[in-house]
């Protein structure tokens, strides 16, 4: 049908099922206005909230000049159909045109409530909605999107990873024997061990570490990565490096519960965002730093692309004592997902034989697998 060819190009998904389903219900009731076939249209195309505006605008662009349409065989007018007996739901102006289907898209409360003055205030999404802005490059997500996929992506964060401590707990089905609890008791029986107290190591989430590159060849990822960032400081408790030219801690910005005040107050914090890339001097003064103990047996996640103006020798120094200090290095890529991608950047190649994952980091689609990667 040209109509759906039109509203396909508009960017509706409208596939071989739906366009057999608009088919069927032609058949079965006929349509006898424009609004009718509007109704029928819309409910047999439009599978996604985020389609109707394109398809409102493809039916205006085709049928508001066309001649009123005529009865076909079979067809009966409103007016004399027998459907009194029908109940309208509660809550629904059945003296409205055009208000909507309150059980096929959002009430009339919710559609026309007013705009807040946040600017980042997520709306309600639904989950395949969310699945297809994933798969979009970061340049094309507008702030409202950043922020609900940065809510879905902290969401996703449930099993982090934990490390085994030289504490011990007391625990009836440990293997080890506690020593000094049995002894205590055993005063109690003649000095004879009759309880045995059992232990077990303490197993703690294993600490995270981030640094992000924000210099100017990573402007359409900086903001996506905050809201990962972001993610991480409030789930895993990680610490939150961002950097340029210098280093910058933004872990205290991170934690605040508003995304739009934690985005706001990182933006801020960081000065030399997009001007120049210097990896090997940023992870020189992070080792060389009172944070540089937060290293220790801590996953390392280093976001940027790999472009450096520092001497791939001294990348090479900084990595090394990177991999002598963490438990794993990750690294994450936005081209390493491109077709034909090779790190045969300086840096990046200089990074490479130093890390235990090298991922793409382009959609929020890759850093969901990632996150799945990290959490194993």
């Amino acid at each position: 049908m040209a109509f759906v060819g039109r509203l396909r190009r508009a960017g509706l998904a409208a596939g071989v099922t739906e366009t057999g389903d608009l088919v069927h219900a032609l058949e079965v009731s006929p349509p006898v206005s424009v609004e009718a076939l509007y109704w029928t249209a819309r409910v047999a195309l439009v599978r996604r909230q985020a389609d109707l505006e394109a398809f409102d605008r493809v039916f205006r662009a085709v049928f508001d000049e066309a001649p009123p349409l005529p009865l076909t065989r079979g067809a009966v007018p409103p007016s004399k159909r027998d459907d009194a007996h029908l109940a309208v739901p509660h809550g629904v102006d059945e003296t409205t045109a055009g208000g909507g289907l309150p059980w096929a898209t959002l009430p009339p409360a919710v559609a026309a409530a007013e705009p807040t003055d946040s600017p980042l205030q997520t709306p309600e999404r639904r989950p395949s909605a969310l699945a297809a802005l994933a798969e979009l490059p970061f340049e094309e997500l507008d702030p409202l999107s950043l922020a609900a996929l940065g809510d879905a992506l902290r969401a996703s964060l449930t099993d982090w990873p934990t490390r085994r401590t030289r504490r011990h707990a007391v625990d009836a089905a440990g293997r080890r024997i506690a020593l000094r609890p049995t002894i205590a008791r055993a005063r109690r029986t003649a000095w004879e061990p009759v309880t045995v107290v059992r232990q077990r190591p303490v197993r703690r989430p294993r600490r995270a570490v981030l640094i992000c590159d924000v210099s100017e060849s990573m402007r359409a990822q900086a903001a996506a990565y905050l809201h990962m960032m972001r993610a991480f400081t409030l789930v895993a408790d990680a610490e939150v490096f961002a950097f340029a030219t210098t280093l910058t801690r933004l872990t205290p910005a991170l934690r605040r519960t508003s995304a739009d005040e934690a985005m706001a107050h990182a933006t801020d914090a960081v000065g030399d965002r997009f001007g120049g890339t210097r990896i090997a001097t940023n992870l020189t003064a992070l080792l060389d730093s009172h944070h540089g103990n937060t290293l220790r047996g801590a996953l390392v996640i280093v976001a940027s692309d790999g472009w450096d103006s520092d001497p791939p020798a001294r990348m090479t120094a900084a990595m090394a004592r990177l991999r002598r200090r963490a438990h794993q290095i990750v690294w994450l890529n936005p081209r390493a997902g491109a077709p034909g991608f090779a790190p045969k950047v300086a840096g990046m190649a200089a990074a490479l034989p130093f890390c235990d994952h090298l991922l793409p980091a382009a959609t929020f689609a890759d850093l969901a697998a990632a996150v799945r990667v990290l959490t194993r």
